[in-house]
C-alpha cells in the first residue's frame, strides 16, 4: 500500500503517522519517517523563500515510479510521500516520507532510497530567493552520488 501526494497545503506529521499506523493493523515492526524543511541559509546566502513548480500528473508519476522501485527492493507494508509545491518560507515543511516494514533495516533503507531519488528523479523545479538574487536549484553532485550508490 502507498500514498503519493503533491500539494500546496502543509501536512500534519502526526495525522499521517496515525493513518499509517491504523492501516498497518499491528503487522509492522518498524516505521521510519523523514521530514524535509526549507533552510534559512544556502550556498548563496540567506533564503527568504523557496518556490517549487511541478507538472501535474508527471510529477506524481515520477514519485510513484520511485516508490515502486523501493517496493521492489524491500518488503514494505506502507509508504507515504507528500511533497509540497508553491511558495514556501524558511522552516516550512517541504516533504514527508513515511515507510513501514516488518524490520527496521528495510524501513530505514527504503526511506533513504526514496529521498535520494526524490532529489534527482522527481519532476520539480525549485527557485530559491535570497538577499540579492533568485536562483534555480539543480541537484548537487552529492545528490547524484547518493542516488548512484543505490545502483551498485
Amino acid at each position: 500500500m502507498h500514498s503519493v501526494r503533491v500539494q500546496e497545503e502543509d501536512f500534519s506529521i502526526h495525522a499521517e503517522w496515525k493513518a499509517c499506523h491504523e492501516r498497518l493493523g499491528g503487522k509492522a515492526g518498524a516505521v521510519v519517517s523523514f521530514v524535509g524543511l526549507v533552510r534559512e541559509r544556502s550556498n548563496t546566502g540567506n533564503v527568504s523563500r523557496l518556490y517549487l513548480e511541478h507538472y501535474p500528473g508527471m510529477t506524481e508519476t515520477s514519485i510513484e515510479q520511485i516508490v515502486a522501485k523501493a517496493q521492489q527492493r524491500w518488503s514494505l507494508f506502507d509508504v507515504i510521500v507528500i511533497h509540497r509545491v508553491g511558495e514556501l518560507q524558511p522552516e516550512d515543511q517541504i516533504v514527508l516520507v513515511i515507510v513501514a516494514s516488518a524490520h527496521r533495516a528495510d524501513a530505514f533503507a527504503a526511506c533513504e532510497f526514496i529521498m535520494d531519488f526524490l532529489k534527482t528523479e522527481a519532476f520539480f523545479w525549485k527557485k530559491e530567493t535570497g538577499d540579492e538574487e533568485a536562483v534555480w536549484i539543480e541537484p548537487t553532485l552529492n545528490d547524484t552520488y547518493r542516488r548512484e550508490k543505490w545502483q551498485k
